[in-house]
């Protein structure tokens, strides 16, 4: 005798799976899953009221090539976004695998009147900007779109300007948990 499937699907009869503590409704494995999207660790740099200001960042892609463009997400509540809807141009940093020990440095977002670089060799970009001298590349950006994304808020950069640094890999971060920093 024949018997029709399911129409709630092959995996009805099973137990639903473990749910993560960071996002109500998420599986861990959705989770798990999400934190082995491997991506880059990045500084943010961007000058406002004449004082260098900072934010370490993982979630930067390239995302067009003519022009070229990298899109960013960014928390809300992050100062980067006030200067972007001011129209001041930022910098991407590319960490080098050597530069591991200025994740705790730049983890928290710098604070108005801090020089972030204290000790740090820089450069300033043609806009002004300090990128790190050391950095992987760097590359200089001025925003043309945002858009919500969940908790974050995407924005689209056109790259106006760059260099490849030194020859130095990009640290590549995956995390164990893709609902959480």
């Amino acid at each position: 005798m024949a018997t029709s499937p399911d129409p709630a699907g092959p995996h009805s009869a099973s137990p639903l799976p473990p749910q993560s503590p960071g996002a109500p409704g998420v599986s861990e494995g959705v989770a798990t899953a999400l934190g082995r999207i491997p991506s880059g660790l990045f500084v943010i740099s961007w000058r406002d009221d004449g004082a260098d200001r900072t934010m370490l960042a993982s979630w930067v892609v390239q995302a067009g090539f003519a022009p070229p463009s990298v899109s960013v997400a960014v928390a809300p509540t992050r100062d980067l976004l006030a200067a972007i809807d001011r129209g001041l141009p930022f910098v991407v940093n590319v960490l080098g695998e050597s530069q591991r020990g200025l994740l705790s440095r730049f983890g928290k977002p710098s604070n108005p009147g801090e020089d972030p670089f204290t000790g740090l060799d820089t450069l300033r970009t043609p806009g002004g900007i300090a990128a790190l001298a050391a950095a992987s590349g760097w590359i200089e950006c001025r925003a043309t779109t945002r858009a919500a994304a969940g908790d974050h808020v995407v924005v689209v950069a056109e790259v106006v300007g760059g260099d490849s640094g030194s020859a130095g890999a990009p640290l590549v971060h995956v995390r164990k948990n893709g609902l959480r920093y």
